[in-house]
């Protein structure tokens, strides 16, 4: 073989392992509480349905104690193989784990969501909007931007993700992967505050791009007494002072904005 043949064949062969290993550590690991199903092909009478202990181990027919905690299923599947091997029990046996019932990794999902609670990890590579719909979806209440925390690689993990983006924008590659003992946290939508002459003085959610205009119209305009031109705005800036400002109209909202609608003077 060539040697430029040589090295193609040895970077598909790095490029295949690496994207395995990838995999693999995507994949669900199992954990303590989780309910399998082995099966060994030609072998009938070693199919066990059990639970993995505490520590991470099972008892198999033959072989007796098998650590299979923080493996993956087909790593798993390797480890009892190799067990029936080495005590010479099946020349090359072909087993099969199926998990039953997946208690061992848990996301936990809080604040404005429709079911807040933990939810287990079901299927392998479960994206966040996943989650967040398995939890009943953001309520009307829940900000776009949200928090997901855990562990990654021993290493403490954290990233803000905006949802609406995800689909709206084309950001797929943000619906990250979530993982066992992972929280997520819809934080409230953040609100702006209108009151004086206006036909609906309350308190409101900031949409996306939202100006002046718009939360003017979201309380419903100027009374018959009103103005647009006496509009003030209430801003708490970095120093946590109140400013009162005097912006334009097409001047974005800002969370916790206080705008007052003042009485015409004509």
């Amino acid at each position: 073989m060539k040697p430029r043949a040589l090295l193609a064949l040895a970077l598909w062969l790095f490029a295949a392992a690496a994207a395995a290993q990838a995999q693999e550590r995507l994949e669900y690991r199992l954990g303590a509480g989780d309910n399998i199903r082995i099966t060994v092909f030609q072998n009938p009478d070693l199919t066990l349905e059990t639970r993995v202990a505490e520590d991470g181990t099972i008892g198999y027919p033959l072989v007796g104690t098998v650590k299979v905690g923080g493996m993956t299923v087909a790593a798993a599947e390797r480890a009892i193989a190799k067990a029936l091997r080495d005590g010479k029990f099946i020349d090359q046996p072909q087993v099969s784990i199926l998990p039953l019932t997946i208690r061992s990794s848990q996301v936990t999902v809080l604040g404005q969501v429709g079911r807040p609670g933990r939810y287990p990890l079901e299927t392998f590579n479960t994206k966040i909007s996943e989650m967040i719909a398995i939890a009943g979806g953001i309520s009307s209440t829940g900000a776009d931007m949200v928090i997901l925390t855990g562990q990654r690689d021993g290493k403490p993990y954290r990233r803000e993700i905006d949802i609406s983006s995800l689909f709206l924008h084309n950001k797929l590659a943000g619906d990250v992967t979530v993982s066992g003992g992972d929280v997520i946290f819809v934080d409230r939508a953040p609100l702006f505050y209108i009151y004086g002459e206006v036909q609906r003085p309350g308190s409101y959610r900031i949409e996306r791009n939202m100006t002046l205009r718009h939360a003017l119209v979201q309380g419903g305009g100027p009374t018959a007494r009103g103005t647009e031109r006496g509009l003030r705005v209430h801003r708490r800036g970095a120093d946590d002072r109140v400013s009162i400002l005097t912006p334009g109209l097409n001047d974005f909202v800002y969370p916790e904005d206080i705008l007052f609608v003042q009485e015409s003077t004509f």
